[in-house]
């Protein structure tokens, strides 16, 4: 898969309400959340989109812009529409959007390259990692050829990845590990914790 045509997307147009702040701002270890996902995917895409609602630092690259979500409220979906959204606005040539959550700090870019490996583009518009019987649905290539469809289906109030996606045939990547967890994510501070005593065990 060619990644010229991707542009690569993180999501962080969320509210972090269990986690009781933006966790994309939080240091871990020294190094800002948002980073970590950041220095993983950089060196991929031609250019980094990140959707966010809130006045974010992260380190400095020409790669990345930043933009508000254009359908505040409205989950992952809102997000991936934004980012398809400004590709087209800016008249960009990307075909596709790669995306990734902000909170996955022990995700690394070899399960990327693998994941963009395997694809076989003409099974559907949009592919997800699957990993130990779990589909990860932030983790997923979006064809824009589904834009139409998710601003008209979001304007009807589908929220939920999981059966929109579904709606629209995605196929998944599998992929197994063991004795690891690359797409733990943390959502409260108890999985914030977590993360602390790994990155320190390692």
């Amino acid at each position: 898969m060619d990644h010229n045509n991707i542009l690569g997307t993180v999501l962080a147009g969320g509210k972090s309400e269990r986690f009781g702040e933006d966790k994309s701002q939080v240091k871990l270890e020294g190094k800002l959340l948002i980073d970590y996902i950041l220095s993983e995917i950089i060196d991929e895409f031609k250019e980094i989109l990140v959707v966010s609602n809130n006045q974010i630092k992260f380190k400095h690259s020409d790669k990345i812009s930043v933009i508000e979500d254009l359908k505040k409220d409205q989950g992952p979906l809102g997000g991936v529409f934004t980012a398809m959204k400004w590709i087209k606005e800016k008249n960009k040539n990307y075909k596709w959007i790669s995306t990734f959550p902000v909170d996955t700090p022990f995700f690394k870019r070899e399960i990327l390259q693998n994941f963009l490996s395997e694809i076989n583009l003409e099974e559907s518009n949009l592919f997800f990692i699957k990993s130990n019987q779990t589909r990860h649905n932030i983790f997923g290539i979006w064809s824009i050829d589904l834009m139409e469809k998710l601003e008209e289906d979001l304007n009807n109030g589908d929220r939920k990845v999981e059966s929109w996606a579904n709606s629209v045939g995605a196929k998944v990547i599998s992929m197994e590990f063991i004795n690891e967890d690359p797409f733990f994510n943390i959502n409260t501070k108890e999985d914030f914790k977590k993360a602390q005593k790994k990155i320190k065990n390692d």
